[in-house]
Order: structure tokens, then sequence, then C-alpha cells
């Protein structure tokens, strides 16, 4: 069986020539959204054992949005069912990371400990916000934790182990 990584989400049509509108989920924009390139479209309620092959004829970016055509599918009335759709690449397809750079699934479920041995709890998920990532944590017990993915903060990565080790500002654990 596959491993499957989420690029996108399928949120509405956009025009008459079959665009769709994609709210993308992947630092990889172009790399993943580039014309010739095959996506696989999960539709919710849908056998997950057999995902809609897709093949990018165009891409553009548009307000927050990414604009995509697929080959067979130029019309609006052949897209309208890929709402809410969320388009996946298998993991032969991700490709190697340089040094100190991580893809998000890689991140998620890793355990955060301070630098002085306080286990603080496990990321959850990852937001972008804007200039830089924040992690999600999970405690044991209380409210989710909000780390910023910053060199102040974060000193080491292990993804091998799953264990992150931070130092935090003053008050960003009360």
């Amino acid at each position: 069986m596959d491993k499957w990584f989420n690029v996108g989400k399928i949120v509405n049509v956009h025009g008459l020539k079959g665009e769709v509108r994609v709210i993308s989920t992947t630092d990889f924009v172009a790399q993943r959204f580039k014309p010739g390139n095959h996506l696989f479209l999960f539709m919710p309620g849908a056998n997950s054992n057999s995902p809609i092959e897709l093949k990018v004829v165009s891409h553009r970016t548009h307000k927050n949005f990414e604009l995509l055509t697929f080959e067979g599918f130029e019309d609006v009335n052949l897209v309208e069912k890929f709402r809410d759709g969320i388009l996946k690449v298998p993991e032969d397809q991700l490709g190697a990371l340089d040094e100190g750079e991580f893809y998000f699934h890689e991140i998620v479920g890793c355990l955060v400990c301070t630098v002085h041995g306080e286990e603080i709890g496990k990321v959850t998920e990852i937001l972008t916000p804007g200039a830089n990532d924040v992690w999600v944590i999970k405690p044991k017990t209380g409210r989710d934790i909000l780390i910023p993915y910053i060199a102040q903060i974060v000193k080491k990565i292990d993804v091998k182990e799953k264990i992150i080790l931070i130092e935090p500002m003053e008050g960003l654990l009360s």
C-alpha cells in the first residue's frame, strides 16, 4: 500500500474552462503543480484505494489560491464534482531535502522537550500563518502550546528519534 501526502485541497471551481481553486498545503508549490506532473485526487467518502489520477495542464496563482487545470477536464461541468477533494502525491514523489529541512509529516508526532530535559508534549499540527511556521504541541494536560519554528527557540530536531529540543523564551510555556 502506498503512503500518500497531501499537497492541496480543491475548494471551488474558477471560471468555465475547468480551472479548480486549490488551497495549497505544500511548501513546494511550483514543483508540485508544474504542468505535466501527476496528482492523485481523493474524494471524501470514496474508496481511498482508488484515487483519480490527474495530469496538470496549467497552474497559476490567483490571490491566495492555486488555480489548476487537468488533462481531459477542461470544462467547469467536469470538475465541479472535484470540490472538497484532497490532492496528494505518493511517497516516491517527495524528493530529497537539503540538510536541516524537513517535511511536515516528519515533524508531526515528534516529542518536544526543553534543552534541560523537561517534556513538553507532542507536535500535533503545523500552522503556516506567515513569516514562520508555528508548531501546535499537545501536552499531557492542559491547553495546546504554540511554538514558533525559529532558531532562537528550536535548538535540535532529530526526526529519526522523533525528538525536538527547544529553549523556550520567557512566558512561552505559561
